[in-house]
């Protein structure tokens, strides 16, 4: 790890050199208070307009529970079943109506937005998928294994859940401590020299 970075090593792997996906979860509970913590954390990082579009169901155990394992791929569903919550990330259609408040320098792009359903839903569904990877590092953060899924039938879901919001969910995630055998190997990652240019 390089020392160029202000964060400590143990900082700096628990965010981020070893991340990985957790696959099996311990029976240990997640408190709401933890849950709020991670919430308190991701909400600060950066969004255009300051628009946070991002909207988090929490899923426990239970008849809900058993609604959203139907709508989840094959593989997703017994590492669902058994983490002690489930974060069903999703987009708010409507998170224009906030912009009077969050955004107060340009409180007219509540109506500019509301009348281009086209940027709205960009806008959305952009920074709400910045704000998962703010999300993600916060739960981390929390000393927390995160395990996020992209198997799911999201219009199921959003039928399900989100029938009175309107909400579109983005992203399934397990959270808990992690169990036995929870990581799979590290895989490769690209080199630098590979990923980045300069320009001339």
């Amino acid at each position: 790890m390089s020392e160029l970075i202000s964060l400590d090593p143990q900082a700096q792997a628990q965010l981020f050199t070893d991340a990985r996906t957790a696959n099996t979860f311990t029976d240990e509970p997640v408190t709401d208070d933890q849950l709020r913590a991670i919430f308190d954390l991701a909400k600060y990082p950066p969004t255009a307009l300051n628009a946070q579009p991002l909207r988090v169901l929490f899923v426990r155990p239970g008849q809900a529970r058993d609604r959203l394992l139907e709508h989840l791929a094959d593989g997703n569903r017994a590492k669902t079943a058994t983490a002690p919550v489930v974060a069903v990330l999703a987009t708010d259609p409507d998170f224009h109506e906030f912009i009077p408040r969050v955004f107060p320098i340009r409180p007219e792009l509540r109506d500019v937005l509301g009348a281009d359903a086209v940027a709205r839903e960009g806008t959305a569904r952009f920074n709400a998928t910045l704000q998962i990877g703010y999300w993600l590092l916060a739960v981390r953060a929390a000393g927390l294994a995160a395990g996020p899924m992209a198997g799911f039938d999201a219009e199921a879901v959003d039928k399900e859940f989100f029938a009175d919001s309107g909400w579109k969910s983005l992203l399934v995630v397990n959270i808990g401590r992690p169990g036995p055998d929870a990581w799979l190997p590290r895989l490769p990652r690209l080199d630098y020299d590979e990923v980045v240019r300069h320009a001339a």
